[in-house]
């Protein structure tokens, strides 16, 4: 099994931080913006958080980013993205699952967006358990998914 790691970024992550976005998102960002490097470098620096972003580690090796915001009422996974190189390895999946056992835990959503041309990315998070909840940004362009904690009283099975 991969052995999984988080780690804060720092400055000397922004290039691999912007070229991993390119790798694990371009495809998706052409087909609605169309890819323009200048402003998706401004885009970039302006986002870009060293220190609240995390670099995911696969045996040691820099694999992808994560970025989480726990709010009052949920944990909102803002940003998760993997080098295609180690897509499709269960990383994401670990990662998610961990979310949603605190998520759970702590009796908050979880809740993300996920562009609506990135099937894949949609059918990923239904198969852990989210679901949308609402379509949003211009001309709808995102998808905001959620998994709910059960209910008090209600049967929850892991």
């Amino acid at each position: 099994m991969t052995a999984i790691g988080l780690r804060p970024t720092t400055s000397a992550d922004n290039e691999y931080c912007f070229q991993l976005h390119q790798a694990a998102m371009g495809a998706y960002v052409t087909a609605i913006w169309g890819w323009d490097e200048q402003i998706q470098r401004d885009i970039h620096a302006r986002v870009f958080s060293p220190g609240h972003w995390q670099i995911v580690t696969a045996d040691g090796t820099d694999a992808g980013v994560l970025h989480v915001e726990r709010r009052p009422t949920e944990i909102y996974l803002s940003r998760i993205e993997l080098h295609p190189d180690h897509q499709g390895r269960g990383i994401g999946s670990r990662l998610i699952r961990s979310l949603l056992h605190e998520a759970r835990q702590q009796a908050r959503d979880l809740t993300l967006d996920v562009l609506v041309v990135n099937q894949r990315a949609q059918a990923f998070y239904r198969r852990l358990g989210l679901h949308e909840v609402t379509r949003h940004g211009e001309s709808d362009i995102k998808i905001r998914m959620s998994a709910k904690p059960p209910q008090p009283g209600s049967i929850h099975r892991s």
